[in-house]
């Protein structure tokens, strides 16, 4: 197995005032050649939006966008007339396929912390749609539950349009939780709270971990954690 651990204080990033945004890979103003994607996982933003705040409308096309709620909430409206509100720990997804223009505002008194991932497609050119849905907290207790994937076997997850799937687990303290990941796929792996451990491997709250050339995928956790992992092709 290969890991390498990327600690959130390392990540590149800009504060914007009304956003404060961290970035695992190249992005925006911050380039760094050996972060331009892992595999097919092109950005995993850590994004904190002020109350009343959010990213007014803008376009997107041929990229699978997942976002994964940590705190407060997000409202999404879009020009195919889709208007819906996610919630810590649920999940939203987008296909921009051959163009999208949407609006991204948290509406909430409170601050709203994201991780929002972007997945390249497997095919260009699909019609765009938009999607999200509630996860009932407790199915994930202990175990990764899948939330989004691009897999058919995967029918009561969000529908993605990619080699890919996206899975969450909130363990206690001491419990470990395995997933197969497969020697010819890669997985990237964030804890939005708390700290686990992974072959011997200290990954914090809201650091990175890259992950390479494992059938099985063991993840102990050290505080009472909630662990998100994407794998990809």
């Amino acid at each position: 197995m290969m890991i390498e651990v990327r600690p959130f204080a390392g990540l590149g990033g800009a504060d914007h005032g009304w956003l404060n945004a961290k970035h695992h890979f190249s992005f925006a103003d911050y380039y760094d050649p050996a972060r331009m994607n892992w595999g097919n996982l092109r950005v995993w933003n850590d994004d904190t939006i002020a109350p009343k705040t959010g990213f007014p409308p803008h376009p997107h096309r041929d990229m699978e966008i997942i976002t994964y709620v940590r705190e407060g909430a997000i409202t999404h409206q879009d020009n195919l007339g889709n208007k819906g509100r996610t919630e810590a720990g649920d999940v939203q997804v987008m296909s921009a396929g051959t163009g999208i223009t949407h609006s991204e505002y948290n509406l909430e008194d409170v601050t709203t912390k994201i991780f929002q991932i972007w997945i390249v497609p497997t095919a260009k050119g699909d019609k765009p749609s938009w999607g999200a849905r509630p996860f009932p907290k407790g199915e994930r207790a202990g175990q990764f539950v899948t939330l989004a994937s691009g897999f058919a076997e995967d029918a009561d997850a969000l529908t993605i349009r990619t080699d890919a799937r996206i899975v969450a687990a909130t363990l206690k303290a001491g419990e470990t939780a395995e997933y197969s990941l497969g020697a010819d796929r890669r997985g990237y792996l964030v804890p939005a709270t708390g700290a686990v451990e992974i072959e011997g491997q200290r990954v914090g709250a809201r650091d990175g971990a890259a992950i390479d050339r494992t059938e099985t995928l063991r993840v102990t956790a050290i505080d009472d954690s909630e662990v998100i992992l994407v794998d990809v092709a």
